[in-house]
Order: C-alpha cells, then structure tokens, then sequence
C-alpha cells in the first residue's frame, strides 16, 4: 500500500491494471489487478480522470451542486475545502482529513483516523467553524462528507454547500498539493510508528505551513499572513 501510494503520487492519472503493471515491475512478482483495485478502495483513491460515479455517496445521503465553476475565488473565508488521505505507517496506515482556505492555503483545522467513518471529519470541521464560517464549502461526494452527521453543522450556519460532479477530479488540487508536500517532505521520510508520533509531527509541520513557509503561488507570503490580515472582521464569529 505504501508503494501504491507512492506511484499514485507521482502518476494519480493511473488506474489499476497499469498501477498493477508497474508494482509488478518493481517487486519483480505478478500482482492482480484485483488486488490493486481492493487495495485503492482501501486507501481511498482513484484515477484522476473523467468518468462516471468518481465518488459514491451512501445511499440516501444528499447530494449538492458544484457551485465554484464561474466564482472568483479573492478573500479568506469565501471557501473552505475538505479532504482525506492515506497516511502509510511503519505498521499498518491511518487517514487524514484537512478542512483548507482556498485563498490563502491556511489549513484550518485536520484530524487523524483508523478509519474512514465520519466522525473524525465532523471533528474536523468543527474545529474549523470554531475560527468563524465560510460562504462556500466544497467537497467530494464521498460518504463521509454526504452524511446529515456532517452536513448539519454548515446548514445550521446558512453556508452554502458545494460538491464536486462527475469528471471534476482536479477541483480539489489545492489539497492535493498538499498531500504531495505532506507526504514527500514528512510522511515518507519520517516512517513513523504510532499514531501520537504522528500527530506530534503533523501538528509541527502544519504549524511551519501555516505561519513560516512562504508559497510561490502566494507572492512569498505565508498562508497566515493573507489569512490572518486580509478576512473581513464581520464575516468571523
């Protein structure tokens, strides 16, 4: 799983019977693509391509339109987007879920999992709505983010609820960037061996995002410094 993770990295418009070819090559024995296939249901991964049904939602669980397709995205708090990931361990793996400002990068809240039920999101997004709210909140259409558990918090805000269609795998590359910088500058180096050491990681590194790491894709400032100074007083609390 954290080769697979690797190439997915590296290759995310891969599917599994070339994921499968490629795994084979390197550990020099056939893999199935069977087993390539269960194994990315498990991570919770798929090609970055356009197709049908690119996140199921559960049965019964509602679902929104995209709402970002023609929007200006040009003040902290305009919208806020969420995600999850494979964390690979040195035995076994956790998820990671990040709820992020699209403007200014700032993550604003994350949590950790062995599993991929929702609670830990709610959490996280919890977390989130304790800094203020935001007009627009995007995500997937994955179970966790369809779930009234989950949903409810924004309504009861009035914040209006954006999910990406079918063939819209790249409206998250804000937060893909950030699993690749996540998981290639800590995650892979750092091979961790429990849960506590990687939150105490994550918490550091997420840390130095936020408030000293200046981005290129931000003319050198921090996430901090936009987020932190240019959100409209009224719109917090």
């Amino acid at each position: 799983m954290r080769q697979l993770d690797e190439l997915y990295l590296e290759l995310p418009y891969f599917g599994s019977r070339k994921f499968a070819v490629l795994l084979g090559r390197e550990r020099q024995q056939r893999i199935s693509r069977k087993r390539v296939q269960r194994l990315m249901r498990r991570m919770g991964i798929e090609a970055l391509y356009r197709k049908p049904h690119l996140s199921r939602p559960a049965a019964g669980h509602e679902i929104y339109p995209y709402l970002l397709s023609d929007v200006i995205v040009n003040r902290p708090n305009q919208v806020w987007s969420t995600d999850i990931t494979y964390i690979p361990m040195r035995s076994g793996f956790l998820y990671l879920v990040v709820i992020m400002d699209w403007f200014s990068r700032f993550v604003l809240s994350w949590d950790l999992s062995n599993t991929m039920e929702v609670d830990f999101c709610r959490s996280a997004l919890e977390e989130a709505l304790c800094t203020g709210r935001c007009e627009i909140f995007n995500s997937d259409q994955g179970a966790q983010f369809t779930s009234r558990q989950f949903l409810q918090p924004l309504k009861d805000r009035s914040i209006r609820i954006s999910m990406d269609g079918r063939g819209r795998a790249m409206d998250n590359v804000l937060i893909e960037r950030l699993w690749r910088s996540v998981k290639y500058e800590l995650i892979y180096p750092g091979d961790f061996a429990s849960g506590a050491e990687l939150w105490s990681a994550l918490s550091r590194y997420f840390d130095h995002y936020n408030f000293r790491r200046p981005h290129q894709s931000l003319d050198y400032c921090t996430p901090a410094e936009l987020y932190l100074n240019s959100r409209p007083k009224n719109k917090i609390g």
